[in-house]
């Protein structure tokens, strides 16, 4: 929250494939005044812009607050990824209605995820649209499933970008993240849990 500007990489930022950020930096400067900078500085470059707005409400002065941070910015990202609660938060509609998620696609958007916990995620581009399954797991402590779910799939879009634009690429991605966020689960704190590709791979197998 403390970061500056000044403090910024923005050769490292301009250098990335992709540019992954959150709303919690959007709180308060001089964090916010920063976050902006480095994306306006991924954005020149071509990076593609990465958003999870991670809802966290505590920290906000309130949901109004929330809420009007989080989508300030919406309309920067390239992939949004969002739980089916944070869907509920933003539209202050029901998550599983498929209208209130497609409220939130714009123009220029290239991927929206919803993750649905256990039941896996959806996904939305302007080509298709369509659900991947969750794994069974015994569950722990779910804290670290989402970063685990979105880093893993960023992970596949660095290194094919062609994802956005073919299906059956993205339903495997998404099959990867949707095991790798299960294996998060099953193990206590966020960091610990967090799997390796041969242990998503492993779990992947199983359940063919």
């Amino acid at each position: 929250m403390l970061l500056t500007e000044a403090e910024l990489d923005l050769g490292l930022v301009r250098r990335a494939r992709v540019f992954h950020y959150g709303s919690i930096s959007l709180i308060s400067e001089p964090c916010r005044s920063a976050h902006m900078a480095a994306m306006r500085a991924a954005k020149a470059a071509g990076v593609l812009c990465s958003y999870d707005p991670n809802v966290r409400l505590p920290l906000w002065p309130s949901p109004d607050a929330a809420r009007e941070g989080i989508l300030s910015i919406w309309k920067e990202a390239d992939f949004i990824k969002v739980s089916d609660d944070e869907v509920a938060f933003l539209t202050r509609g029901d998550a599983n209605d498929e209208k209130n998620v497609l409220s939130l696609w714009f123009d220029g958007l290239k991927l929206l995820v919803v993750t649905d916990g256990d039941k896996g995620c959806r996904y939305f581009t302007k080509d298709f649209k369509g659900s991947v399954p969750g794994f069974k797991v015994d569950t722990v402590d779910t804290t670290g499933a989402g970063d685990a779910f979105v880093g893993s799939l960023l992970v596949n879009v660095a290194k094919d970008d062609s994802i956005f634009h073919n299906e059956e690429k993205l339903r495997e991605a998404l099959k990867f993240s949707n095991a790798c966020g299960a294996i998060c689960t099953t193990k206590k704190g966020a960091i610990p849990a967090l799997p390796t590709v041969a242990t998503a791979q492993d779990l992947i197998a199983k359940a063919n």
